[in-house]
């Protein structure tokens, strides 16, 4: 593993541990060429996923991006950061298994909703206002009242 700091090439792991609930490995790095230290984490990869955007436009699958974009949503909220590293991976082995290489971005989107409303509702109206592209107050005013159980008559 390459040193961030100075680009050796030679780093020592100084300590192996589980993460996110035992899909990941965290390892601790040392670098003996600048005296640097670092963290890297191993996970596995089924397969190479690809999104296609709405646009047609194809990327390499990012997991980085989408746990951004996840940890944005939720900036503030009171959830561990454990849950919502066990949720990103909960949603990308669930992208792997769906047996496609070439994923839609709106599938990727309507996933992530799905797994934020179960955790967070502001996280998730915060993720959805982008995703739908939320212009105006309105919008928001719309997508909430959809949350809302409708009233009760007394």
């Amino acid at each position: 593993m390459r040193c961030p700091f100075c680009g050796n090439t030679d780093t020592q792991v100084k300590d192996s541990r589980p993460a996110e609930d035992h899909v990941a490995i965290r390892r601790r790095r040392f670098c003996p060429a600048c005296g640097g230290r670092f963290t890297t984490y191993e996970r596995v990869q089924l397969r190479d996923l690809v999104v296609v955007k709405t646009n047609g436009k194809r990327e390499d699958f990012d997991r980085d991006k989408l746990e951004r974009s996840i940890r944005i949503a939720m900036q503030k909220r009171p959830v561990e950061p454990e849950r919502l590293d066990q949720m990103i991976s909960g949603i990308v082995r669930r992208l792997e298994s769906m047996g496609e290489t070439d994923i839609q971005s709106k599938a990727i989107g309507e996933i992530v909703m799905e797994a934020l409303a179960r955790i967070d509702t502001v996280g998730y109206v915060r993720f959805a206002s982008v995703y739908k592209n939320f212009q105006a107050a309105d919008d928001f005013e719309d997508f909430v009242s959809e949350l809302r159980p409708p009233a009760q008559d007394t």
